[in-house]
């Protein structure tokens, strides 16, 4: 790992390669708008004028570019300004999009210019229609360079050239006020095994034991050979409960936290004023696991010192993937996304759930076509369920997807607001509706305690005992409708 120092110089080299090679920072407009920044007040957010800010949006991709969509490689200025006016009367606010590696970082160091000056563009269009951007990555969707294609979260190299990435971006776009915030990664987790988790788990275990010997007692393995820098990784299905497989869990969230430390300080020595956050996966809060290696280790309680407000994704996956059949499953997915929400929300910062949704208007074809037909009704119902079970605990919403997206393999396919012909969905109107009514939402006191609690340690190693965990908190949520 890099002294600090040395990263410092590094950065400082980084900018000037980028200014040389991709242009000095783009110019804000002459009619920017006001810059987003943290309500204390409110554990939301409000602008510099003083007025409250709800993002309130979709995530950003178009059809007909692929799957993954390839939105850099086939950008289209005049369609995305097209998408741009839809979006501003449906009273979208907000655009999350990904950054990708393919289109803005295939060397370390160095930010592609081609990429730059597409995302130039889109900037541009945004603040034309009043509509703040949320950027993401960088990722996948266009290709990883040979370099990233290992472990992105604990090889210190990828971590270098991420650090770098984000000093030399927010350098370059800092004081635009249309970049809402930056979003370390889309949905991140710690691997299971790698070479660079591997050396740095033994070397947690000498810092946190000290010797081999306090090691075997803590495990209760005296018998076990062990020696620092030998030691592997435990198996995913070690006894519940079993204190190796919990010192592994809590050793992923440091590397985590590592992770997000390093580039949201790397962002801040950039722009002090940029807002910085992570989009978590719905596993990182472990109440429904599908297994241990499942839970994502990006630990809302670790995370939150080092980022300005927190995010959560979800998905109506209890029991499987929801399939509109009867209310007791809406509940119990109900009862679910709130339990997620609201450990997400006790570190008592803002908290934004950037991606949700779910399908509706035809019968989706991913999972070999296993799931039924639901309409356009169904899922409007659904997604605004989502909004008015998280208001009081989330301050913002980001719907997947502005248009549905045939090219899909998953839900995406039917998610969006707009048909893939550009129609007008049931839920397109439900949320224009909503739009509306964002400052009457945001003051929606959250759902009164009591409500079971989630046992943490125990979850992340025995995902069957949050079983009854659920169970409980589905009638503690029936009682409060």
């Amino acid at each position: 790992m890099k002294e600090e120092t040395g990263r410092g110089l590094l950065a400082t080299f980084g900018v000037l390669l980028t200014l040389t090679c991709a242009g000095a920072p783009a110019d804000a407009p002459s009619k920017s708008l006001p810059k987003v920044s943290l309500a204390q007040e409110t554990r939301g957010f409000k602008t510099e004028r003083g007025e409250p800010y709800h993002p309130f949006g979709v995530n950003y991709f178009r059809p007909g570019t692929g799957w993954a969509p390839q939105l850099w490689k086939k950008f289209d200025a005049d369609a995305t300004r097209g998408d741009f006016r839809r979006m501003k009367g449906l009273g979208v606010n907000c655009v999350r999009v990904f950054l990708t590696f393919g289109s803005f970082y295939t060397e370390p160091g160095v930010l592609a210019s081609e990429g730059l000056a597409k995302f130039d563009q889109f900037l541009a269009l945004a603040e034309e229609f009043g509509i703040y951007v949320h950027p993401t990555g960088p990722d996948h969707w266009e290709g990883l360079p040979g370099w990233a294609r290992g472990d992105r979260i604990a090889d210190p190299k990828v971590l270098d050239a991420l650090e770098s990435f984000w000093r030399l971006f927010a350098a370059r776009y800092r004081g635009r006020n249309a970049i809402f915030a930056y979003d370390l990664l889309n949905e991140p987790s710690v691997p299971w095994d790698s070479a660079p988790l591997l050396e740095k788990w033994n070397r947690w275990l000498e810092r946190e034991y000290g010797s081999k010997l306090k090691v075997a007692e803590a495990w209760q393995s005296p018998g076990l050979p062990l020696e620092f820098g030998k030691i592997g990784i435990p198996p995913p299905k070690a006894a519940p409960g079993d204190k190796q497989l919990l010192d592994f869990q809590h050793f992923r969230e440091e590397i985590a936290d590592e992770w997000t430390r390093r580039q949201a300080a790397a962002i801040k020595a950039a722009d002090p004023e940029a807002l910085v956050t992570v989009g978590f996966i719905q596993w990182s809060v472990p109440s429904l696991l599908p297994s241990v290696k499942q839970y994502a280790a990006f630990r809302p309680s670790r995370q939150a010192k080092y980022l300005d407000f927190l995010e959560i994704h979800f998905y109506p996956l209890a029991h499987g993937a929801y399939e509109y059949r009867d209310s007791e499953e809406e509940q119990m997915n109900l009862a679910y996304l709130e339990a997620v929400t609201r450990e997400v929300a006790k570190p008592d910062k803002p908290v934004v759930v950037a991606e949700f949704g779910w399908y509706g208007g035809a019968k989706p074809t991913f999972d070999n076509g296993r799931h039924p037909a639901a309409t356009e009704e169904q899922q409007a119902r659904w997604c605004r369920k989502v909004v008015e079970t998280t208001a009081g605990l989330a301050t913002g919403w980001l719907n997947w997807g502005l248009y549905d997206h045939p090219e899909a393999r998953d839900v995406s396919q039917l998610t969006g607001l707009l048909s893939v012909e550009g129609e007008l969905k049931a839920w397109g109107r439900e949320f224009q509706r909503l739009s509306r009514s964002l400052p009457k939402l945001s003051k929606t006191p959250p759902r009164p305690d009591p409500r079971p609690v989630l046992e943490w340690d125990r979850f992340v190693t025995n995902p069957k005992a949050a079983e009854q965990f659920r169970e409980d908190y589905l009638r503690a949520f029936r009682r409060m409708e």
